[in-house]
C-alpha cells in the first residue's frame, strides 16, 4: 500500500498536498479524496485510473480549480485556487489551463477555426490568424479550418477541441475521457497526438480514463481507490494496467461517489 504521496522529478505544474474532499452529510457522506498528495511535473503525461467512485473525477476537478478541496492544498500553475476569487480563477483557467472532454463541446454554429479562436476572444484577445493556422496544422486540420463540426468526423472534432485547448499555450491540459466517444483507430490517433504534444511542446497532461489502452500512452498511471492512491505504474503497458485494474474491480471498489463525473 502506498503512503498516498507520489512525486516525480522536475518542477510540478500541478500539485495536491493532503487534499481532502467529501460530499453529502451524515450517513450519506462520501469521502472522494482522502488525504491525497501528488505532483504533476512539467512535461509529463499522467493517466488517472480507478473504479467508479474511486475519486478520479474529483481529483481532476479539484486539481483544475473547478471544485475546492475541504482540506489540504492545491497548487495550480503556481497559484493557490482556494485564495483566488472566481474572476481570478476564471482568468487563470483561460490563460494557463486547457480542457479536453469526451463530448468535444464544440459550438455547432462555428467553424473549426472559429471554435479554436473562441478562448482567445473570451479572454479579450484578438486571435492571430497565423497562430491559429499553426495550431490547426499541428493537429492535422489545416484543410478543415472552415468546416462546421457537423461536417467533421468524431476524431476530427476531438482534434479541433485539442487545438482549441492548445491555442492559449497552456501549461497544463486536463483531459476527461478524451477518447471515450471515439472508435479504436481514431482513439489511438488522438492519444498519439496527446503524447506528441507532451514530447514536443513540453506541456503537462493529466488524463482521467477507464481504458487501459488509453492509459498505456501516458508516462505514468496513478491508481485510486476509496479516494486514496493505491498504486502507480511508470512506463505502463496495456497488459500491466489491465491486470492492476482487474484487482481493483469489483472487490476493492467503493460505493459510487456523489460528485458528478
Amino acid at each position: 500500500m502506498f503512503d498516498n504521496q507520489l512525486n516525480g522529478p522536475g518542477t510540478p505544474v500541478v500539485s495536491l498536498s493532503a487534499a481532502r474532499k467529501a460530499y453529502g452529510s451524515g450517513d450519506s457522506r462520501v469521502t472522494a479524496l482522502d488525504g491525497v498528495s501528488l505532483d504533476f511535473p512539467a512535461g509529463t503525461f499522467t493517466a488517472i485510473m480507478g473504479p467508479s467512485g474511486s475519486g478520479k473525477s474529483t481529483l481532476l476537478q479539484c486539481a483544475a480549480g473547478l471544485d475546492r478541496v475541504d482540506a489540504g492544498e492545491i497548487r495550480l500553475a503556481g497559484a493557490d485556487p482556494s485564495k483566488m476569487s472566481e474572476t481570478a480563477l476564471t482568468k487563470l483557467r483561460r490563460e494557463r489551463i486547457g480542457f479536453i472532454f469526451q463530448s468535444f463541446n464544440l459550438l455547432p454554429s462555428l467553424t473549426a477555426r472559429q471554435n479554436v479562436e473562441l478562448p482567445l476572444k473570451l479572454a479579450g484577445q484578438r486571435p492571430d490568424p497565423t497562430e491559429v493556422e499553426r495550431v490547426l496544422a499541428s493537429v492535422n486540420l489545416s484543410g478543415r479550418a472552415d468546416h462546421l463540426p457537423t461536417e467533421l468526423s468524431g476524431g476530427q472534432q476531438q482534434r479541433v477541441a485539442i487545438a482549441r485547448a492548445l491555442v492559449t499555450k497552456p501549461q497544463v491540459l486536463f483531459a476527461d475521457e478524451p477518447t471515450g466517444a471515439l472508435d479504436t483507430k481514431t482513439s489511438r490517433d488522438v492519444l498519439a497526438l496527446l503524447r506528441r504534444i507532451v514530447a514536443e511542446n513540453g506541456q503537462t497532461i493529466i488524463m482521467v480514463t477507464h481504458d487501459p489502452v488509453a492509459a498505456s500512452y501516458a508516462g505514468r498511471v496513478v491508481f485510486l481507490a476509496d479516494g486514496r492512491i493505491v498504486d502507480q505504474i511508470v512506463h505502463p503497458t496495456v497488459e500491466v494496467v489491465a491486470n492492476r485494474m482487474a484487482h481493483l474491480e469489483p472487490d476493492e471498489a467503493p460505493a459510487p461517489e456523489v460528485a458528478p463525473c
